[in-house]
């Protein structure tokens, strides 16, 4: 699409059934911006008019309206006109606003990514000349799909251990376990273990914020609300009551105050107790939970639980995969005020995506975090991403159907043990049945890339990738104060 274009006039309306035909309009699109279009509407007056026309004689006709003084359908039509010419130019406007869109969705390659910013209430009929209305809208970036046929790509693949399904037997049998004070005189932290802590953190030298007694799980990684402990499990591991281990914490980019955006602060973890998680005995009994008969029927649940983890990690690779090669050197500047409207619809679609692979809570919890503390980033891959298969499944005409959304709330609520209408409104109540149909979309996109490629397949590691082992607590690094406000100049710099 050029920087500016126009579409040419139809055919003039003039039958009673004019808003079944198209309109005499006039379309003009121009760059706004990046991944932003400004589009202008020039409807014909001649719509206008024979449209007020047809109005008011409707209700010259009627016998429903009633004037003092006047008989039904004796009414002088001037009288008709000024006393409905307000409400009457109202339905006018919403009919030939909805007529026109709906056109202008049907003649214009414009793909948006979200509704236009157009409020009705601000548009008026003007008392003559065209009606003319205009307004922003966000859309995909424009770009030209290499072809998508035959792509050599690298696949991980790993074959299911007896180790993995000990690994992974843990994992689930976990929220049922109970937290007891670990064997020893002194023990050590260790991975695994839950602790109680006193957290000073600081940056250069100078304190942000302190929190007292919280209790975590030892994990590879720490996340707090607006910022990640890397090193946080290599750290702590070791560690005995009453000694202190001190980690660096890597700051949210998003927070507010630009001195700490991003920045690396150090955290100071006092060891105050030392716990660990005592799962409950694999038996019959405890399998039940899990809607099995016994623990050889739970193990081939686990094992199927870990296949679909297994797809996960393969389908993830091969989208990072597939936009590198489509797409991986388009310079595109995606604005943060989209990208930050764009997060949530972004962070729910990879929420669905890591619960249809069998993730547990937990897992999912940790990697949502991680997606949250780096919105912006996250956001911006995924939605480059979801771009080029956008533009596949343009270009492949593929659709999502009702009954494809239906099937996948019938499948998530079958993994999930809930029934159909419970997973069902609690996706409307949340606004997620788009975001499916989006994710779905992309998952047929992706399988017709898939289904005509080759692999070039390496070993996976499930034991050495950490991407789900992240410890979650809900406290912040720093405080709302020292997160809004920008750090005071140290001692000796100038002011002001």
């Amino acid at each position: 699409m050029s920087e500016t274009e126009t579409a040419t006039k139809t055919d003039s309306i003039t039958a009673p059934d004019a808003m079944d035909k198209k309109l005499p309009q006039t379309v003009e699109i121009k760059d706004a911006g990046p991944c932003k279009k400004h589009v202008k509407v020039t409807v014909d007056r001649a719509v206008i008019d024979t449209r007020f026309d047809e109005k008011f004689t409707d209700i010259v006709r009627s016998n429903d309206v009633q004037i003092n003084g006047f008989r039904p359908k004796k009414a002088p039509r001037k009288m008709i006109e000024q006393r409905y010419k307000k409400a009457v130019a109202s339905e006018i406007k919403t009919e030939v606003l909805m007529a026109s869109l709906e056109q202008l969705a049907d003649e214009q390659q414009i793909s948006p990514l979200a509704p236009p910013d157009l409020n009705p209430h601000t548009i008026v009929i003007p008392e003559s000349g065209p009606f003319i209305y205009e307004f922003d809208i966000e859309v995909r970036p424009e770009f030209d799909l290499p072809n998508f046929k035959g792509l050599k790509l690298r696949k991980p693949v790993h074959a299911i251990t007896d180790e993995d399904v000990k690994r992974e037997t843990a994992r689930i049998l976990e929220p049922y376990g109970q937290v007891v004070p670990k064997e020893g005189d002194n023990p050590t932290v260790a991975l695994n273990d839950i602790i109680t802590v006193d957290l000073t953190i600081k940056h250069d030298g100078r304190e942000l914020n302190t929190i007292k007694e919280t209790r975590m799980k030892v994990e590879k990684r720490l996340a707090l609300a607006d910022g990640v402990a890397e090193d946080f499990g290599k750290t702590l591991s070791g560690a005995k009551v009453g000694e202190e281990r001190t980690v660096n914490i890597v700051l949210s980019k998003e927070i507010q105050n630009p001195a700490l955006a991003g920045a690396t602060v150090q955290a100071t973890f006092k060891i105050l107790d030392v716990k660990t998680i005592k799962l409950p005995e694999l038996n019959a009994e405890t399998v039940t939970e899990f809607g099995v008969k016994g623990v050889e029927q739970f193990n081939e649940l686990i094992r199927v639980r870990l296949e679909r983890q297994m797809e996960y990690v393969q389908r993830q690779a091969a989208r990072t995969e597939v936009f590198k090669q489509l797409a991986g050197e388009q310079k595109w500047d995606l604005p943060e005020d989209l990208l930050k409207r764009q997060a949530r619809k972004t962070l729910a679609r990879r929420v669905m995506e890591m619960r249809s692979s069998g993730m547990t809570d937990d897992q999912i919890a940790g990697r949502q975090r991680m997606l949250e503390i780096d919105a912006i980033r996250s956001t911006s891959e995924a939605l480059k991403e979801h771009f080029v298969l956008q533009k596949i499944a343009e270009v492949e005409k593929l659709e999502i159907e009702d009954a494809d959304i239906e099937n996948e709330i019938a499948e998530v609520a079958e993994r999930s043990g809930e029934s159909y209408r419970k997973v069902r409104a609690r996706m409307e109540k949340d606004d997620l049945i788009e975001a499916l149909a989006t994710e779905l979309l992309e998952r047929k996109a992706l399988d017709l890339v898939l289904q005509d490629a080759t692999y070039d397949e390496y070993e996976w590691n499930p034991a050495a990738d950490d991407q789900d082992e992240v410890s979650t607590i809900s406290n912040e690094t720093i405080t709302e104060e020292q997160s809004a406000a920008p750090a005071p100049a140290a001692e000796g710099e100038a002011k002001g």
